[in-house]
């Protein structure tokens, strides 16, 4: 449990966070949404970065595949990475509407992402990697930072 439980609190801040600068985009107040929103997307952008660089591959090579659910996590994030981009830019010109529409489809991908790695990816994690592997990567994990 040591890496689902670590990731899943991860996934929680991340959506705080997510919360929080939508409620400022609806109060239509665009400076703290241009913070809070900024405050979600690095959050989540290291998060990313934790499983891409230290997480994913040590799933790899224990299950010796990198077709699997890494592959498939990995497309997702580029996805994300995409609407974080164009959420910016919508806060940026005060376009309420378009962010809001695009949150819509952020927390709808978000959710079912969070889900796939919570009760898949991180399960298996914390059934194929020996212990030792897992607080050693955990431990590198924790030490990324974008």
């Amino acid at each position: 449990m040591i890496i689902s439980s670590y990731m899943r609190n991860e996934h929680r801040e991340c959506d705080e966070l997510f919360s929080t600068a939508e409620k400022s985009v609806i109060d239509g107040n665009f400076e703290e949404a241009e913070k809070e929103f900024l405050l979600f997307a690095n959050e989540t952008l290291e998060h990313f970065k934790r499983e891409e660089d230290s997480l994913f591959p040590t799933f790899e090579e224990i299950s010796g595949s990198k077709e699997g659910p890494t592959m498939v996590m990995r497309h997702e994030h580029e996805q994300v990475r995409g609407l974080i981009g164009k959420m910016a830019g919508a806060i940026e010109s005060k376009d309420s509407d378009a962010y809001l529409s695009m949150a819509e489809s952020m927390m709808i991908l978000l959710q079912q992402h969070n889900m796939k790695e919570e009760q898949m990816l991180y399960a298996m994690c914390d059934r194929m990697i020996p212990q030792d592997k897992k607080e050693k990567t955990l431990e590198e994990m924790k030490a990324i930072e974008l």
